[in-house]
């Protein structure tokens, strides 16, 4: 069984315990205290949301690579709450998934190329060990 034949839910869960493994990804300590977008109301509840993040990342990586912030950005964006105005799309915060996948990088997990980041065999196995 390949990561893209399991539910994405299961695949993330997993690759999360994988990633507290790794010394090079962890939160910086403002991370419980923002939110993740402009168009969420509150911070996030969970203590493990970068490793879900990271995880997510990842998986997004292997997906659709190569790809840029600004497309991650539009990716975990969302639609805001208005009462009265119409909706409108807002990105996500730019710093946080930067930052992530500057971590994800110095794990080995994806690395940088010219038209974006795409992941490596290493990061591949990590999902692999995911999926299973």
């Amino acid at each position: 069984m390949g990561v893209l034949d399991e539910p994405i839910q299961n695949v993330i869960e997993k690759t999360t315990e994988e990633l507290k493994k790794i010394p090079e990804i962890k939160p910086p300590e403002w991370a419980g205290l923002v939110k993740t977008s402009s168009h969420n109301e509150r911070i996030p509840g969970s203590s493990e949301v970068w490793f879900e993040r990271c995880a997510s990342l990842l998986y997004q990586v292997f997906k659709h690579g190569p790809v840029g912030t600004e497309r991650l950005r539009h990716k975990y964006g969302g639609k805001t709450d208005h009462k009265v105005r119409r909706s409108h799309h807002r990105k996500a915060g730019g710093k946080t998934i930067r930052l992530a996948l500057q971590q994800l990088e110095k794990a080995g997990l994806i690395k940088k190329e010219k038209a974006g980041r795409t992941i490596t065999a290493k990061g591949k196995s990590v999902l692999d060990k995911g999926a299973k």
